[in-house]
């Protein structure tokens, strides 16, 4: 990173007066005409310039040498020369005779020019090695404009105002176009790095005088790259090279809502007002979706009337067809999907709702969307040549503590998308499963999804989702089975109960064999609670003779499956889905991040796909994958902890959400095309 200090020219005693006195002026005026669009400013600043009296000069003066720069207020100690202008920190802000406005407003300025750091450690170094009498004496040897002078012992880095040629050493960066804000150019991935002022570190040279706060380059664009990791070469796949692909990519993005951002203040202390205003939000975040150019876009915390005012027409323009459901109650919020309609037909859409009057574990108003596509080939082929998709996208509640509804919550989505995604002959479409389900990898309700059963029954509901530890706490919420009730109509197997109802109701016709294999369930080996205890008669639990079936072999049995006593505490599904993401960074030895909660990296955004189980099963409790009909070709890579705080966190002047973004690249096998 290139440090840089924004310099300012200290001459002799004779001219140091009236520099100052220019410094001052323009410093305010051109901070005011920067922050405000107001033309009164010039009329203003060139009434009062001039007004100041040799003694209030010289009466400045002493006070600069006295009491040192830095007590001076924060409007006056920073000076900026002929044509420098920079965007000030946020300290500088905070005086009421600033005006604030976005960073956006900033474009209009001059051209910026910034000082190579290097510049300052060799003046540091001169001041800090050289006697004060030598140090004057080599300096009054520079030229006029490039003079500095040393005043007592506090050392000032010093640059000459340039006008119409660049510094040596120095890079002139231009602020942005017309219409376009800094951080959105940024993500053209051609340009340099976003250079954003932080705040000052510390000076240098012990004892100095802090002339004005440093700016500091912060390079985003360097900071933040994610590589693009091409999957699409595996051993493993090898068999199937030549097979041809229907390619599409699938972006997982939450947005961050602003009635969100403005309902949680104390989340962003961190961030500069201006950056979390919607109006420069919104540019960076489509200029993110643009660059990426996804085919599938799944969003979450997207505002209402942002989607329907804003998002939904540009998304049209790009090309997208939309659908949007918005949360239950008086939430404004909620999630999109988009597809491009040049790649996919929609065949359904089934927007789902989590909130069940009535029942405490359903008692909450996030919402779900599931839609099966068509894609869409070239002329001349027919559609069944591939198979349609299935595209789901949520967002689980957020409470730590309550993992018993967002553990309903994913059943009732699994329930839905077994419903949309299930064939005729019995088995399911490649299904791709985004969104932010509130909940770190590994943690149950991540394992539920992946390896397609938990054992949930006495679970602390804290650790379902695995987001903070509450282990000390005394009497903590517990999970009880049934977790819902029956009239929910949803099976332990997340299916609904009338999908799994028998073809033909009118034709129960069972083997005794078939029916004795509930002799010895779970639910008959239980004493009902109103049966009068006999002793010898009603007291003794029956035993599973060993040639019995087990339980496990009924649950398999789709058949039996509405039969299942809803009691034995595991639920499960069967949609055999694995993640896009490992979760870690081999190359940093640290685990991904999605986002960055009170500055803690957490992963909570997932994208989910339909894979075959390996020939190998699992391994240390987790099952093993392969691709199948859908193939994983590549992904964009995420960021870790360390890297993100060196970019103050999120969200940030290059990226506008408190999330990353999650991209994938899939290819679904075309099967009448497939040579040989």
């Amino acid at each position: 990173m290139i440090g840089t200090v924004l310099c300012y020219v200290l001459l002799p005693a004779a001219r140091l007066l009236r520099a100052l006195r220019d410094a001052f002026f323009t410093c305010r005026k051109n901070v005011l005409l920067a922050k405000s669009t107001s033309t009164q400013i010039e009329g203003i600043f060139a009434a009062t310039r001039g007004k100041s009296v040799q003694e209030e000069q010289e009466a400045l003066l002493q006070q600069w040498l006295e009491e040192g720069a830095g007590n001076l207020p924060a409007s006056e100690s920073a000076p900026a020369v002929g044509k420098v202008s920079a965007t000030l920190t946020s300290d500088w802000l905070e005086g009421s005779e600033l005006l604030m406005s976005s960073l956006s407003d900033l474009n209009s300025a001059p051209e910026v020019t910034w000082c190579a750091g290097q510049q300052l450690m060799e003046l540091c170094a001169l001041a800090s090695s050289e006697p004060q009498e030598h140090a004057v004496t080599k300096l009054e040897k520079l030229p006029e404009e490039e003079t500095v002078a040393v005043v007592g012992s506090a050392p000032w880095a010093a640059v000459v105002p340039q006008t119409d040629h660049q510094i040596a050493g120095c890079a002139p960066i231009s602020v942005g176009g017309q219409h376009e804000d800094p951080a959105v150019l940024a993500w053209s991935l051609t340009g340099g790095a976003e250079m954003v002022p932080t705040e000052p570190p510390a000076w240098p040279v012990q004892d100095a005088v802090q002339f004005c706060p440093l700016l500091e380059e912060v390079p985003y664009h360097e900071i933040l790259w994610r590589d693009w990791e091409d999957l699409s070469v595996q051993p493993c796949e090898l068999a199937s090279k030549n097979t041809p692909l229907f390619e599409f990519r699938v972006m997982s993005y939450n947005i961050l809502a602003q009635d969100l951002v403005e309902q949680g203040h104390d989340l962003y202390l961190h961030c500069h007002p201006d950056i979390l205003n919607w109006d420069y939000r919104l540019p960076n975040l489509l200029q993110e979706i643009q660059h990426w150019d996804p085919d599938v876009l799944c969003l979450q915390e997207v505002q209402e009337n942002h989607y329907w005012e804003q998002l939904e027409p540009t998304f049209k323009k790009m090309g997208f067809a939309c659908f949007y459901k918005r949360r239950t109650g008086r939430k404004t919020d909620g999630c999109a999907v988009c597809f491009k309609d040049s790649r996919f037909q929609l065949i359904s859409v089934s927007p789902i709702e989590y909130f069940r009057p009535g029942l405490d574990v359903l008692n909450r108003d996030n919402v779900g969307l599931v839609l099966l596509l068509q894609p869409l080939l070239p002329e001349g082929l027919d559609l069944k040549a591939v198979s349609p998709l299935c595209v789901a996208n949520t967002h689980v509640l957020f409470n730590p503590r309550r993992g018993d509804i967002k553990l309903a919550q994913m059943a009732l989505l699994l329930a839905e998308i077994d419903k949309i995604a299930k064939t005729p002959e019995g088995s399911y479409y490649p299904v791709i499963l985004c969104g932010d389900l509130n909940s770190v990898p590994d943690s149950p309700l991540y394992k539920f999804i992946r390896n397609g059963q938990l054992s949930y029954h006495g679970m602390p509901a804290w650790k379902v989702s695995g987001q903070e530890d509450f282990s000390e706490q005394l009497h903590s919420r517990k999970l009880v089975a049934p977790l819902w009730p029956c009239s929910l109509g949803v099976t332990d197997n997340c299916q609904y109960v009338t999908r799994c109802q028998p073809k033909k109701p009118g034709r129960h016709k069972y083997s005794r064999d078939f029916l004795l294999q509930f002799h010895f369930c779970d639910v008959a080996c239980e004493r009902p609670p109103q049966l009068v205890l006999l002793e010898g008669v009603t007291d003794a639990k029956p035993d599973r003779p060993a040639y019995w079936p087990k339980h496990a072999a009924i649950v398999n049995d789709p058949d039996l499956q509405p039969l299942i006593p809803r009691s034995s505490g595991v639920i499960q599904h069967g949609l055999n889905l694995t993640s896009v993401y490992s979760h870690f960074l081999p190359q940093r030895g640290r685990p991904e991040v999605t986002t960055m909660p009170m500055g803690l990296g957490a992963t909570v955004d997932y994208i989910f796909y339909s894979a075959e189980p390996a020939e190998n099963g699992s391994r240390g409790g987790r099952r093993l994958y392969r691709d199948g009909v859908l193939k994983l070709l590549g992904r964009l890579s995420l960021l870790s902890e360390d890297v993100l705080l060196m970019a103050n966190g999120l969200p940030n002047p290059f990226c506008s959400s408190d999330h990353l973004c999650l991209l994938a690249s899939f290819g679904l096998e075309v099967s009448s095309l497939r040579e040989g």
